[in-house]
C-alpha cells in the first residue's frame, strides 16, 4: 500500500530563513528604533543584575523561555512577530558611556567594578533558538529560548518582551481583519494620527502588513518598509472650494497614453465645462457645486488615479452625483477614474447604492464607471466586517485605523519570560491556576502534521529526547491533565525552534557541537514581503476551525510522556507540604 501523502496545496511552506554573516567582519544592524538599547528595561532587571553579580553567579548557565499564556481576541491563534528586532537588539547589545555615566548616578550604592562588568557586557555568550517570524503559534509553546549566562539572559527579558508582544498581536489583529474582510478585498492600515505615538505607529503598519494588510496611509512606514502609501484627500479639501469660481484652472491635458478619437498629444480639455455639461444631463441638480469645483480641482491633479471623498455633504444626493460627473469628464480625456471613499452612514447601504448609481451611468454612456473601486472606512473593526459581509456589500477596499492600531478589542498579548534551567538543574513555577505553572527545562517543539495535511497539534518534548518522527506513533500528553492523552501518527514533523543567535563565545550545555555556520546569525532578513507570503500560507495550512473568528477549536498543544512525568516530578519536589494539627 502506497503511504498517504500531503496534498500539494498544503504542504508546509518553509520559513523565510535568516542568512550567516559570510565573515566576521560582517556588518551589526542596529535597531529599528533608536529607543532599544540595553537600558530600555525594567529597574528590577538591574537591581538583580547586581545581586547576580554581587553573589558571583553572573556567568551561571541559565536558560530562559519567552511565550504566551492566552491566545488573544478570543481566538485560538497568534501570529508570531518581532523576531528580527530581537536579534538586532542582540547582536548590538552594548551599554553606551552615557548610558553606564547615568546608572552610576542611578545605583550609587553599588560597586564601582559592576559598572566596569556592565561596560564588558555583550551577547557573545549566548545561544537563542526560536520559531520562525510570522508562523501561527499557540500558547506555551517556546517562542524563544535564551541559553547562556544568567545576568545577561535576565537583562534581556523586559526588551524581548516589548519587541514581541505588540508586534504579535498587530500581526494577529491584522490576520483576523483580513480574514473577517475576505482574501478578494483590499485592507488599507489608515491608524498613523491614532497611533499611540511615533513608534507604535511604525510598529503598527509593519506589522499590519506582515498581517496580510495592502497598504498604509504612513508615508514613513512606506519609505523604511517598503509598504505601498496610499490616501485621497480629507473632508477639508472639499469644504475649502465654495464654487466653481474657486478653480483658477480648468483645463486637463488628454492623455498621452490614451489619447481620445479626434485629439492629439498636447490637446487640452475645459474638465469642468465637461462636468457641469454631465450634471444637467444627469439632472444632479441638487449636488454641491463647491464640492464639484474640489472634485474636478483633483481630478486636475492626479487624473490618473482620481478617488474622492463623498460624503462630506450628502453621500448619494451630492457626493457621488458629483463624482460620477467628473469621472465621466477624465473619461472623455482618456483617463480612466479610480473610484470613492465612503467615510460615514450606513456603509452596507450607501456601498451599494453608489454601485447602482455607477452602473445606472454605465448604461447610459457605454463606459466602464462601474470597475470603480469603493473604499470604505469609519471605525472598521472585525464585527462591523462581519456584519457588512452578512448584508452583502459592495465595498473593494477596506481603511482601517483605530481598531487595528490600538488594538482596541485587546491591547496587549502577555508574553512571558521565564528562567526553566540553571546550570543544568530545572526550575518550576507553581501556581494555583494552572495556565500559569512553567514547563521546566530546555524544550524543543515540533508541529505534527496528519494524513489530510493539516497540523494536528504541537508537541513539547525534553531536550535530547528523540524528535517524533513521520509514520512513527507517539502519545501526546496534555501538561498538567493525566486523563487527557492521545496516539497520534504524523504524516509530516515540522520542527519549530531553530538557532537564531549564538555568539562566539557561547558554550555548550550538554556536549552539542557548535557548527560555525549556525555561530552570529545576522542580516540579510527575510524581507517584508516574504513574511506577509509566509503568514498567508501558516494560515491556510491551519484547518479552518482553529483559526475561524467566531467559535473556534482550540489547538492542542501536548508534551511527551517523558517530560508529563518530568513535570510532575517537579511539581511534586517543589510543592510544600501542609502539616495538619
Amino acid at each position: 500500500m502506497n503511504s498517504p501523502t500531503i496534498p500539494s496545496p498544503v504542504v508546509p511552506r518553509a520559513p523565510p530563513v535568516l542568512v550567516p554573516a559570510d565573515t566576521p567582519d560582517s556588518p551589526t544592524y542596529l535597531p529599528s528604533c533608536s529607543w532599544v538599547t540595553p537600558v530600555l528595561t525594567d529597574m528590577y532587571q538591574l537591581t538583580m543584575t547586581y545581586a547576580y553579580w554581587k553573589g558571583g553567579r553572573q556567568n551561571d548557565n541559565a536558560v530562559f523561555d519567552l511565550y504566551f499564556r492566552k491566545n488573544p481576541f478570543g481566538g485560538e491563534f497568534t501570529i508570531f512577530a518581532g523576531l528580527e528586532e530581537c536579534i538586532r537588539f542582540v547582536q548590538s547589545f552594548r551599554f553606551s558611556e552615557k548610558e553606564l555615566k547615568y546608572l552610576r548616578e542611578l545605583m550609587p550604592a553599588c560597586e564601582p567594578e559592576f559598572f566596569d562588568y556592565l561596560a564588558s557586557l555583550d551577547c557573545s555568550g549566548l545561544s537563542i533558538y526560536a520559531i520562525a517570524e510570522g508562523t501561527v503559534v499557540f500558547p506555551r509553546v517556546p517562542l524563544l529560548r535564551i541559553e547562556g549566562p544568567l545576568a545577561i539572559g535576565q537583562l534581556l527579558e523586559t526588551t524581548l518582551l516589548n519587541l514581541t508582544n505588540f508586534s504579535s498581536l498587530i500581526c494577529t489583529n491584522a490576520a483576523r481583519l483580513r480574514i473577517a474582510a475576505g482574501a478578494d478585498k483590499k485592507l488599507l492600515e489608515f491608524g498613523l494620527r491614532r497611533a499611540q505615538g511615533p513608534d507604535g505607529a511604525m510598529t503598527a503598519s509593519r506589522f499590519a502588513y506582515m498581517g496580510g494588510f495592502d497598504g498604509t496611509s504612513n508615508v514613513a512606514a512606506g519609505m523604511y518598509f517598503g509598504i505601498s502609501p496610499k490616501g485621497t484627500h480629507a473632508h477639508s479639501y472639499v469644504s475649502a472650494h465654495v464654487k466653481l469660481d474657486d478653480l483658477k484652472s480648468r483645463m486637463l491635458k488628454v492623455n498621452p497614453k490614451n489619447v481620445p478619437e479626434g485629439f492629439k498629444v498636447g490637446d487640452e480639455r475645459n474638465i469642468v465645462t465637461l462636468a457641469v455639461q454631465y450634471k444637467a444631463e444627469l439632472g444632479y441638480s441638487i449636488a454641491s457645486l463647491g464640492e464639484l469645483a474640489a472634485f474636478c480641482s483633483y481630478a486636475m491633479a492626479f487624473p490618473d488615479s482620481f478617488l474622492a471623498l463623498v460624503d462630506t455633504y450628502d453621500t448619494l444626493q451630492s457626493g457621488v452625483p458629483n463624482f460620477i460627473c467628473v469621472a465621466l469628464a477624465l473619461l472623455q480625456c482618456g483617463y480612466a477614474p479610480n473610484g470613492i471613499r465612503l467615510d460615514s452612514g450606513d456603509l452596507a447601504y450607501l456601498s451599494k447604492e453608489s454601485r447602482r448609481m455607477l452602473i445606472e451611468a454605465d448604461k447610459k454612456y457605454n463606459t466602464n464607471l462601474q470597475a470603480c473601486v469603493i473604499v470604505a472606512s469609519n471605525d472598521i473593526n472585525e464585527a462591523v466586517l462581519l456584519a457588512l459581509n452578512d448584508q452583502s456589500h459592495s465595498i473593494d477596499t477596506f481603511g482601517i485605523g483605530t481598531n487595528l492600531v490600538t488594538c482596541q478589542a485587546q491591547p496587549a498579548l502577555g508574553m512571558v519570560y521565564k528562567l526553566v534551567e540553571i546550570n543544568n538543574e530545572p526550575r518550576i513555577k507553581l501556581s494555583q491556576e494552572a495556565a500559569k505553572i512553567t514547563i521546566p527545562g530546555r524544550k524543543d517543539a515540533y508541529r505534527l502534521v496528519g494524513s489530510e495535511g493539516v497540523p494536528i497539534l504541537d508537541l513539547i518534548i525534553r531536550k535530547g529526547e528523540s524528535p517524533p518522527v513521520i509514520k512513527r506513533r507517539v502519545l501526546c500528553r496534555h501538561p498538567f491533565e493525566e486523563k487527557k492523552r492521545a496516539f497520534v501518527t504524523p504524516t509530516f514533523v515540522i520542527p519549530l525552534l531553530r538557532v537564531v543567535w549564538r555568539g562566539k563565545n557561547a558554550k555548550s550545555f550538554d556536549g552539542e557541537v557548535f557548527e560555525q555556520s549556525a555561530t552570529n546569525m545576522r542580516a540579510p532578513f527575510p524581507s517584508l514581503s516574504q513574511l506577509r507570503d509566509f503568514v498567508g500560507s501558516q494560515l491556510a495550512l491551519m484547518r479552518e476551525d482553529h483559526v475561524r473568528l467566531m467559535n473556534p477549536t482550540p489547538y492542542k498543544v501536548s508534551v511527551t510522556t517523558d517530560l508529563f512525568h518530568y513535570i510532575n516530578d517537579m511539581m511534586m519536589k517543589e510543592l510544600p507540604i501542609a502539616e495538619l494539627e
